[in-house]
This record gives C-alpha cells, sequence and structure tokens, in this order.
C-alpha cells in the first residue's frame, strides 16, 4: 500500500517538473555528486556519482541515431541464430525441418538449403529496426529523465530512505521500458510478421515485399498486426526487465558510471537472458499466431488469439511445448542485447561532447 502511494505521488510530480522547466545540470569536471549536491540544494534528479550520460545527451537526435544503429547492428548480426528459433518454435513443420538441436538445425539447413537460407528476409529486419530501435531508445531516454527527477522530487518531499528510492527508480526505469516497447513493437510487428514466414522451410517468397503483399491479399491487411496484443503481452514484462536489469547491473559493475564496454557487455547479456527465459511460453504463443496462416494444421490455423494459443500448446506439449526454443532463444538474447547496448553506449558516448573531446585529446 506505501509502494503504491509512492508511486502515485511520484507520477503526479511528473507535470510539475515540466513546468519547472527542469532540465539535466552538469557536474563542473572534478566535483563528486555529493559536493554538487552541498553547493546546489536546488537541484533535484541529479544522476547518479560522475555517470557519463549526465553529459549533455539528452538530444532527442543522437538517441534516435545510436538507438537506429544499435536496432540494426543486433538484429543484422544475430539473424541466422533467430531463424533457427522461429523454426523450432514452429507447430507442425515439415518433416525435413524437425531439428533436435542447433547443431542439428545448422548441419541439415547447411546440407539441404544451403547456409544463405539462414538470412533469408533479413532485409524485413533491417529496413524495420532502425526506425522502431530509435524510437524506442528515444522513448525510454526522455521518459526514463523525467520518471528519475519525478522520483528524486518524490523523494524529497516524503524524505524516502535510499532503499525506498531506489525502488522506486528500478519502477521508473521499468515503466520508461514499457514506453519504449509500446513505439517499438507498433511498428516493427508488420516487419516481423515478413521476416518471420520468409524463415519457415520451404518459403517461396524471393523478396520481403513480394511477402507482404501475399500475406494482406491471402490473409488481409489485419493479419499483420494479429500477434500485435501477444507481442505487447510477452514484449512488456520482457523489456521492462530486461531494461531495469541493465541499468541495475550497469551501476553494480560500474559504480563510477564512466564509459566502460566491458561493463555494458556483461550488463546487457545478462539482463537480456534473465529476460529470456522469464518470457519464452510468450515468445512460443506469439510465433504460433504470425506463421499460423502457413501451417498444414488447420486448428493452428484458426488460432486467433494469445489464450487460444496458449491453450493450444500446453494440450499437445505441456511445459516442454512452452518452452521450445528456449535455448536457441537464450543464445540469441544474451549476445543480441549485449550488442546492442555496448552499440548504442558507444555511440551516445561517440555523439556527446565528452566523446568529442576524448577523440581530439
Amino acid at each position: 500500500m506505501a509502494t503504491a502511494v509512492a508511486v502515485g505521488g511520484m507520477l503526479g510530480t511528473i507535470g510539475s517538473v515540466q513546468d519547472s522547466g527542469y532540465s539535466r545540470s552538469s557536474k563542473p569536471r572534478g566535483t563528486s555528486s555529493e559536493e554538487h549536491r552541498e553547493r546546489n540544494p536546488d537541484v533535484v534528479g541529479e544522476d547518479f556519482a560522475e555517470d557519463y550520460e549526465s553529459l549533455p545527451t539528452s538530444s532527442v537526435s543522437i538517441h534516435l541515431a545510436a538507438g537506429a544503429l544499435a536496432g540494426i547492428a543486433e538484429h543484422s548480426i544475430m539473424f541466422p541464430f533467430d531463424a533457427i528459433k522461429t523454426r523450432m518454435q514452429f507447430i507442425t513443420p515439415s518433416s525435413q525441418a524437425v531439428y533436435t538441436s542447433i547443431t542439428n538445425a545448422l548441419a541439415r539447413i547447411s546440407s539441404t538449403e544451403g547456409m544463405h537460407s539462414l538470412w533469408r528476409g533479413v532485409t524485413s529486419v533491417v529496413v524495420g529496426a532502425g526506425p522502431a530501435h530509435a524510437l524506442q531508445f528515444a522513448t525510454y531516454e526522455m521518459c526514463k529523465e523525467r520518471f528519475e527527477v519525478a522520483v528524486r522530487q518524490h523523494s524529497l518531499k516524503r524524505t524516502l530512505s535510499s532503499a525506498e528510492e531506489s525502488r522506486l527508480l528500478h519502477l521508473s526505469h521499468a515503466c520508461a521500458a514499457a514506453a519504449g516497447t509500446v513505439m517499438h513493437e507498433g511498428l516493427m510487428t508488420p516487419f516481423d510478421v515478413v521476416k518471420q514466414r520468409m524463415q519457415l522451410f520451404g518459403s517461396a517468397y524471393r523478396s520481403p515485399l513480394e511477402c507482404a503483399m501475399s500475406v494482406i491479399r491471402t490473409e488481409g491487411l489485419a493479419s499483420l498486426y494479429l500477434s500485435l496484443p501477444t507481442t505487447l503481452l510477452m514484449a512488456i514484462p520482457f523489456q521492462s526487465l530486461h531494461f531495469t536489469a541493465y541499468e541495475y547491473l550497469r551501476q553494480k559493475l560500474n559504480p563510477e558510471g564512466k564509459y566502460d564496454p566491458k561493463s555494458h557487455v556483461i550488463a546487457g547479456g545478462l539482463a537480456g537472458g534473465i529476460a529470456s527465459l522469464a518470457t519464452n511460453p510468450l515468445d512460443v504463443a506469439k510465433t504460433l499466431l504470425q506463421t499460423r496462416g502457413s501451417s498444414p494444421d488447420a486448428e493452428v490455423r484458426r488460432t486467433r488469439g494469445v489464450l487460444s494459443a496458449a491453450r493450444l500448446i500446453w494440450e499437445r506439449d505441456g511445459l516442454r511445448g512452452a518452452m521450445r526454443g528456449s535455448v536457441p532463444r537464450l543464445l540469441t538474447h544474451v549476445p543480441s542485447t549485449a550488442i546492442s547496448w555496448s552499440v548504442y553506449e558507444f555511440c551516445k558516448w561517440w555523439l556527446t561532447q565528452e566523446g568529442s573531446e576524448q577523440r581530439i585529446l
């Protein structure tokens, strides 16, 4: 109850934060956060000690550019693993596309279709991932900054303990991640549907445009967004957990807050792995909905929503079915989130004044 009251008070201060014209205050170099707060008692929302993110990186253009590059790098590099995951999650596949493990999948695909087939549909992802990730990270950073300011103002008004303030900060990161996820999935879902259709065994589509037009013609435009509710149901908890875990681990691994690629890689990878395992059952249901039109199984084609998809998966395979593809998914998310955060943090650092000054020196 106390937490609910605290959250309500925190969110209630956002409007006053915006009206007050608050913006991040840069610490003088060589000055600790404690000294800066003592000299500027009215400054609220100071970032963690010596955090390079407290530099003037609140420019939307910086977050958009860094986010776009991070998304393209992540999805392009990890695309073959995502293709294997999609095939392993597909219900009632062709007898030629039944795989017992990742190595078995790689061996059979390379011998029967060629390794190039694992890159089928990558264009759709690259086209969608850049803008989608740009929106996601820009929205996350904007909401995160405003929510953190609101938390710290609320903390001063309520004289919260450091532990209580920390819990609210974690919650604010989860809320910011959820907002960014809605923006990302609203743009990315149609591209994801096209990608998965092209990844299936025996796909006859020669280009993403041909695939998209075929799906619209045979199943209707709404079919491109049929899995959106399920995707959001899965993506919001995944990304909320992912971003919150990343922020927490990054601060633990790099308490000084300096630009440190190693901490970004480790924190990003661990955060992605935790979120991946926790949300795998929802990912299986999403894959079923996105690929149902290509299934020869009439019951699968009649699936209309997440509940019916989950029920069908449970009735046929139980827990094993719910965790289908969890290993390739884990092996996809751990390096992909590590890549994404590394590229994002590097681009953000590179584009800041601090990065410019260090390059000159």
